[in-house]
């Protein structure tokens, strides 16, 4: 099946040369700023109160270097999206063959809460004043779905075709699948940030996956061929033998699959 477009920067350069990345870099930079200057503005006069021209002023940049990075004020409040979303997909393209797609999707949205974990006092602010603006929460969902098509782009490219039900469940299986990594993820995200970023919020949302795992894994293909195509072979298999477990695993698998399958053998026995 065809694989998602590669997100570009919204800026339209290319980010494979130094020079690029470079400019990125400041682009980001930039966004950040106008974002602390939008966020003390919001908490001290209101964000109904505030304008853009107060918002580039309190930046020390013009209004058009404002609408340079945002197309409103709204936007200001959200300056890493973009980024993190290039980040995602290059967690999706950069997965190892033997990787359950499902897991690599796991992995990927793990960019977002990186993102909000690099900056927990600003995210914090942030949730709080989204759940007060009805147009920043809107902002928020509109961010949201971007993930979860992606995810589900991605998915949909990779199912094991013998191991789901007859008929064409893909599209649906692999929306559904989407759709709860980024819920468990901003399930996990919201109480973090309700307890005002405390506690260990990687842990958390491991527990979270591993139940979106659980849930939703049948279907989806549990290992990638040159072609999109499931491998022979898993890349960890168990068996008893007498009173011992043997497992065998390759040497790049991932620990937390290794761990499930030897789970799942003990289980079994």
């Amino acid at each position: 099946m065809s694989q998602p477009a590669r997100t570009q920067p919204t800026d339209g350069t290319d980010a494979s040369t130094p020079g690029t990345r470079r400019a990125a870099a400041q682009r980001l930079k930039m966004r950040r700023t106008l974002a602390a200057a939008a966020m003390e503005l919001f908490a001290t006069k209101g964000y109904e109160a505030t304008t853009v021209d107060e918002i580039a002023a309190a930046a020390g940049v013009a209004r058009r270097t404002f609408f340079r990075h945002f197309r409103s004020k709204e936007e200001a409040i959200f300056p890493d999206h973009d980024d993190t979303l290039v980040r995602a997909e290059a967690v999706l393209e950069a997965a190892p063959p033997h990787e359950n797609p499902l897991d690599t999707v796991c992995r990927g949205i793990k960019e977002v809460m990186r993102m909000y974990a690099a900056s927990p006092s600003v995210s914090v602010a942030r949730y709080r004043l989204t759940r007060e603006v009805p147009t920043l929460r809107e902002a928020e969902i509109a961010s949201v779905a971007r993930y979860e098509r992606l995810f589900t782009r991605y998915l949909l490219g990779h199912f094991d075709e013998g191991a789901h039900h007859e008929g064409d469940d893909d599209p649906l299986l692999a929306e559904v699948a989407a759709s709860a990594v980024v819920t468990a993820h901003n399930h996990v995200l919201r109480r973090w940030l309700r307890a005002g970023a405390e506690g260990d919020v990687e842990s958390q949302l491991d527990h979270a996956f591993a139940i979106v795992r659980k849930t939703f894994g049948a279907g989806i293909g549990i290992g990638r061929g040159l072609n999109g195509r499931p491998e022979a072979a898993p890349s960890v298999t168990s068996a008893h033998e007498g009173e011992v477990l043997v497992t065998v695993a390759r040497t790049d698998a991932p620990v937390e699959e290794i761990m499930r399958t030897i789970q799942k053998a003990l289980k079994e026995r």
